[in-house]
């Protein structure tokens, strides 16, 4: 078993299998040692996580939403190649579902952050950017990343 893949059972995380595309696009792209996550929604046992920080969600729940994007988005690498081949987590981007008034995204981000550091350690660390949008379909986040890999 991978390193990567020990860390995910340490901490109880299972991967689902990539989300389907709901367009005309693909869940993770590679060009050279760089593989493109396409935005990750949070889904749970099949379930959409909704709502709108600041109206329908807590922070802690917007937390949890972008951690379980991160999820989607390692089961988007999965689709190229093995997660121990994985050298850098390059960037982050999240689109937190938020009130106009809200300014927590970057504090939601955190939830995803904090699982990618966890289970890669320092080359876990990224840049990263947190927005605040209105999410289509009320979904309550939305997380993209940009990852090395060497072969």
């Amino acid at each position: 078993m991978s390193k990567i893949e020990s860390k995910l059972i340490e901490l109880g995380i299972e991967l689902p299998e990539a989300p389907k595309p709901v367009a005309n696009y693909i869940p993770a792209k590679r060009t050279g040692n760089l593989i493109y996550i396409a935005g990750q929604i949070p889904i749970k046992n099949g379930v959409i996580q909704k709502g709108k920080l600041g109206k329908d969600i807590t922070l802690e729940e917007s937390k949890n939403a972008t951690k379980l994007c991160a999820i989607g988005c390692l089961a988007a690498i999965k689709t190229i190649c093995p997660l121990d081949k994985v050298t850098s987590i390059v960037a982050m981007h999240g689109l937190v579902n938020s009130t106009s008034d809200n300014t927590e995204q970057a504090d939601a981000m955190n939830g995803a952050s904090d699982l990618i550091v966890q289970v890669f350690g320092e080359i876990g660390k990224h840049t990263r950017t947190a927005v605040g949008v209105s999410v289509p379909h009320n979904i309550a986040a939305s997380v993209y990343m940009v990852v090395e890999i060497n072969d």
